[in-house]
């Protein structure tokens, strides 16, 4: 029998190591070919790492919440053959892409003499001048519960090669709270709302905490709600958020859906949702205004190349993910709904791919999906803006004709766009907007797709 080392795959570009949250498949087992071996998570997405080969797993190279680089191996499997087989790599996730060139603009700030330097910025971050390694996650606990480098050195590690797990920082953060405040009491707010979230079942999390009258509950955040908690922090700190907020006539858009979908569903096999049809139109708007596709470094201006697009979608146990169309101008209508459709199902199953989330530079939500008619989304750092659409309702209006003001029922909807100050005024912000709504308003009725 032979012996195939499975390495890590490649996630794409950006993406260097990934946190092993769980082995599906125990050393002994039979492995056939495409069983997944394991369940890894990225600062991003949790995927799951196939066996290209079938045998019998021999050893796991690795253990839970242990970070592994890519590359190295993970697993080792018993195959047929004489020879031990060299390292492999699992299936790669994705094909990287070569990077698009941007266009790098000055801020005009009055006084500002000298640029910061972003990498001394990053070097100088706590927990990165050390010369022992932690994963990811690790340091972003430590972050959360306000360690110190010192502290964060002295907790003894019970990982590979004395590396600090998930559990030795947890366990370390239990142990110093108590030991300081022994008699610590934990307010409560007491809340009374009859809101509840349509469309999405939250699972429980598996660490509850009971507070001591019993009647309240502390619950620890997982994984990805303890990323999207720094990360909405994150925004808010660095951007100065304006809203601003247009009223659209969707009458046209409503009435050529509702006649085009039945054949669409019968050609293509799926169906048509409004989603692509309002990314298409953020798209054509972005190129009117391409100061809209922007990031900010410093007092710099990053003007994007490509218009890729974020869609915010929310996960059957209550959290967020914005997977990226990539290119999204470049798209016929059809390609966008495929491509809609196609990472709404894979959010939905947890079978994103690392680089599925990457590289965005603006993002889309649809609030009208749970029956909200407007709302001021936070900003997708490191991106400048993010619209949110609501939901679509009959109203009366006014409409203008040749034989003058009519009152009508018409498919009125909202849209907002959340925009950083920094380097969108409210003319820009306004009237990119007024644009997105525009294309809306102006649906082609008699359009072929």
């Amino acid at each position: 029998m032979a012996l195939y080392k499975l390495l890590l795959p490649k996630m794409g570009e950006s993406v260097s190591e990934a946190t092993i949250t769980k082995w599906l498949k125990q050393p002994g087992d039979l492995i056939d070919e495409d069983d997944t071996l394991l369940e890894i998570a990225t600062d991003k997405v949790d995927s799951e790492v196939p066996s290209p080969v079938k045998g019998v797993l021999k050893e796991h190279c690795y253990t839970v919440d242990q970070t592994v680089q890519v590359g190295e191996v993970v697993a080792i499997i018993e195959i047929e053959g004489e020879n031990e087989e060299p390292a492999i790599q699992a299936q790669e996730n994705t094909t990287p892409s070569a990077t698009a060139p941007e266009e790098i603009i000055a801020l005009n700030i009055p006084g500002v003499d000298q640029l910061p330097n972003v990498a001394a910025e990053i070097s100088s971050s706590p927990y990165e001048n050390t010369l022992r390694f932690y994963s990811p996650l690790v340091k972003n606990i430590a972050r959360h519960e306000g360690l110190s480098q010192d502290e964060l050195d002295r907790i003894q590690g019970t990982g590979a090669e004395g590396r600090v797990t998930k559990e030795d920082i947890l366990t370390y953060v239990t142990h110093r709270d108590s030991s300081s405040a022994p008699t610590k009491s934990i307010p409560v707010e007491h809340t009374n709302t009859a809101t509840e979230s349509p469309k999405i079942t939250s699972t429980a999390p598996s660490h509850v905490h009971t507070v001591a009258n019993g009647s309240d509950e502390i619950i620890e955040m997982d994984r990805m709600r303890r990323l999207i908690a720094d990360h909405m922090v994150k925004s808010v700190q660095t951007s100065p958020h304006v809203c601003s907020f247009v009223e659209a006539d969707v009458t046209n858009l409503v009435l050529w859906r509702n006649k085009v979908k039945d054949a669409y569903k019968k050609r293509e096999g799926e169906n048509i949702t409004f989603t692509p049809l309002f990314i298409e139109a953020i798209s054509k708007a972005l190129k009117d205004f391409p100061l809209v596709n922007i990031s900010i470094d410093g007092y710099n201006i990053i003007k994007k190349k490509n218009i890729n697009i974020g869609m915010a979608a929310a996960l059957p146990n209550g959290n967020l993910i914005v997977p990226v169309i990539k290119n999204a101008d470049q798209l016929s209508l059809v390609g966008l709904s495929k491509s809609v459709n196609d990472l709404a199902q894979r959010s939905r199953a947890n079978k994103l791919k690392p680089d599925d989330t990457q590289d965005g530079t603006f993002t889309f939500t649809n609030i009208g999906a749970f029956g909200n008619i407007m709302g001021t989304p936070i900003i997708n750092q490191p991106q400048a803006a993010i619209l949110a659409v609501g939901t679509i309702t009959k109203k009366p209006a006014v409409i203008e004709t040749e034989y003058g003001d009519m009152i009508g029922i018409r498919h009125m909807m909202y849209l907002s766009l959340s925009y950083d100050h920094r380097a969108i005024d409210g003319a820009l912000g306004g009237t990119f907007l007024k644009r997105v709504a525009d294309y809306l308003e102006n649906w082609d009725s008699n359009r072929v797709i």
